[in-house]
């Protein structure tokens, strides 16, 4: 054994105390440092200086140095994108249970597709039961974890693909995507991530159909759909929308559901945070009709507040999601009636990231994780209350579930809104946006740590960079 290496082994323990250290000491400043670090992009900071690149050593110094070398180099340039005033896309963080969880992945280390070793899948499955559960789905559906919202809705789509071969006595998994012919995927408002898994599997990215919302809304109009889908030839997919990134709108499930009666189509939804409505008896009107899906999308390290990366992927066709993900090889058994996971999902290596999850699930339940939903709700209404007060801004849409869409009330430029976030990011950080033709910010509240002092502290730095903004451009 190379000879640090033999070394770390021999120290081991010391060297994992080292590392706890240095994580207790990130975890307990991270409600303090800047949200986002000064760089070369922030006006009135001054930057940190970028590292050059160092060459691969030849002979390592070993795990000490490595770290000594990480909190020098680079743990200052890292965001606190764990922490409860980093508002930007929709970001979870880790609650105690769920990193510890995680580590104890790491320190196990097993690849759970395996099908030698089937604790990890047993385990996973259990993790999924609770989910399914939690979301309010019903048995039919099973699931599987992949490593974030848009493998969750590829693998979907993946599956609704296959579905659409079966309606027209094809196989898209043997044939190829061709041998469907035109496809028509109808969607009101989807998500980026549904056009980049169009692409991945064949299907390409012209075959998304916009069809119109409500007005003043980002839901699909029923009726609108109705009339798209009596035009389209043949079996057709329908994404919905469970909670929309800029306004948190969901498509009334129920309504888009209940078309089936008179159109043939895979219904596909997308509720990647959208789902924990559920969560909330005051909230959970929103998700109703989830389990009406055929697929569903539901991304994890957002609002379950697990480490990245995890999603969890449903259907109620397991049948033909195998027909698409088996893999075929003399060292893993047959598919059976129960598949391996290295059979359901693109990944034949697959980490056991249902750990983290069944760690802080075991740990707060059902009203843990809901009061963690419904206090991110109430801090995304007391921001948009703080903001609506404020002349200097604009609220989009009303805050629905936890997303605050704003902006300025006066000249909103990109350049403007840029250096509104850059001025307000030690405090603060939210991410641009375009809502119906304006340019926009929005706020996310997805973490476990946030509270309404740190609702406070965004507004104060939100109203300040305005301010300090205004005077800048007059």
């Amino acid at each position: 054994m190379d000879r640090t290496l033999a070394a770390d082994l021999a120290r081991l323990p010391e060297l994992l105390e080292a590392a706890r250290r240095a994580a207790a000491d990130t975890l307990a400043t991270l409600g303090e440092r800047p949200v986002v670090p000064p760089s070369a992009g922030r006006p009135d900071h001054e930057p940190l200086p970028e590292p050059f690149p160092e060459p691969l050593p030849d002979r390592g110094t070993g795990t000490e140095a490595a770290l000594a070398a990480f909190a020098d180099r680079w743990a200052p340039r890292l965001s606190a994108s764990a922490g409860p005033r980093y508002l930007g896309f929709v970001t979870g963080g880790a609650t105690p249970a769920a990193l510890a969880g995680d580590w104890l992945t790491a320190a196990h280390d097993q690849n759970s597709n395996s099908a030698l070793d089937g604790a990890g899948q047993d385990l996973e499955r259990e993790t999924v039961g609770w989910l399914r559960e939690l979301f309010g789905l019903g048995p039919d559906h099973s699931g599987t974890f992949v490593s974030g919202a848009t493998m969750s809705n590829t693998t979907g789509l993946a599956i609704a693909r296959e579905w659409l071969g079966e309606r027209l006595g094809v196989s898209p998994a043997e044939d190829g995507a061709a041998a469907l012919g035109p496809v028509r995927v109808l969607s009101g408002a989807p998500h980026s991530s549904i056009a980049k898994a169009l692409a991945v599997l064949g299907l390409g990215r012209a075959s998304l159909v916009p069809v119109p919302t409500l007005p003043g809304r980002e839901a699909v109009d029923p009726a609108a759909l109705d009339h798209a889908l009596a035009d389209t030839p043949g079996p057709a997919v329908v994404v919905a929308n469970a909670g929309t990134v800029n306004t948190v709108d969901f498509d009334d499930l129920r309504a888009v559901a209940a078309l089936k009666d008179r159109h043939d189509f895979w219904l596909h939804t997308d509720a990647a945070f959208g789902a924990f409505a559920a969560l909330s008896p005051q909230h959970a009107h929103f998700a109703d009709g989830l389990d009406a899906s055929d697929s569903l999308c539901i991304d994890l390290h957002k609002w379950l507040n697990v480490p990245y990366d995890s999603a969890v992927q449903f259907t109620r066709r397991p049948d033909l999601q195998a027909r698409v993900f088996q893999n075929a090889a003399a060292y893993l058994g047959p598919l059976g009636d129960r598949p391996d996971l290295v059979h359901l999902t693109p990944e034949n290596s697959h980490r056991l990231r249902a750990l983290a999850a069944w760690f802080t699930l075991r740990a707060y339940g059902r009203e843990g994780h809901r009061e963690i939903v419904e206090r991110d709700i109430d801090c995304a209404r007391a921001l948009g209350a703080e903001l609506e007060r404020d002349p200097a801004f604009r609220l989009l849409a009303p805050v629905r579930l936890n997303v605050v869409c704003f902006t300025l009330a006066e000249d909103p430029t990109p350049a403007r809104l840029t250096a509104l976030r850059e001025a307000a990011a030690d405090e603060v950080f939210v991410t641009p946006t375009v809502y119906a033709g304006t340019p926009a910010l929005r706020a996310a509240f997805s973490n476990w740590r946030t509270t309404e002092a740190d609702v406070h502290r965004a507004a104060r730095a939100l109203r300040a960079a305005a301010h300090t903004t205004a005077k800048g451009s007059a």
